[in-house]
């Protein structure tokens, strides 16, 4: 059973300082958070995304996630990619790779067509790797969380120590 949830850190956690975030203060159950904040995601000079209309994820031990509105994506820049997963939050993910790539190696982003209640204002809206395209929150490039799976987004308002980093698999 996952021993964390919000309600108080574990020793292990760093302190945030002034302006700052520790995942370990996110609820399990994740929120759903407003942001309006500006969020552009590039794929060098290729603009994927760009909106101040999106919403965070915040769970205990993760980055957030930024999903963005289907209108603020563009679209026809990407193209299905094989495979699903599950989340017990959110539903069933489907992925998407850059319809520029010939043959894709591995998914850029992902998406919740059904998104689950109470997620399911993020339907069809549209989240990316940090560690595979370049995401932004403001002028700020954000980091990727650590790990394939993961797709946390690390700016400097967030401290860990999150999901993803050797010796974090028993979390």
């Amino acid at each position: 059973m996952w021993k964390y949830t919000g309600h108080q850190r574990p020793p292990f956690a760093e302190t945030p300082g002034p302006g700052q975030e520790s995942v370990w203060d996110y609820p399990r159950p994740p929120k759903l958070v407003a942001e309006h904040r500006r969020i552009v995601v590039k794929s060098g000079d290729l603009l994927i995304a760009d909106s101040r209309e999106t919403y965070r994820i915040l769970e205990t031990a993760g980055p957030p996630t930024f999903y963005i509105p289907p209108r603020n994506v563009h679209q026809e820049l990407l193209k299905p990619f094989p495979g699903t997963s599950i989340c017990e939050w959110k539903g069933t993910a489907q992925y998407c790779a850059l319809a520029t790539s010939t043959l894709p190696r591995q998914a850029i982003g992902w998406s919740y067509p059904k998104a689950l209640a109470p997620y399911s204002a993020t339907a069809n809206y549209f989240s990316f790797y940090p560690g595979r395209v370049g995401c932004f929150v403001d002028s700020e490039r954000v980091r990727p969380q650590p790990g394939y799976f993961y797709g946390g987004w690390i700016t400097d308002e967030i401290v860990g120590p999150w999901k993803g980093e050797p010796g974090t698999e028993s979390w």
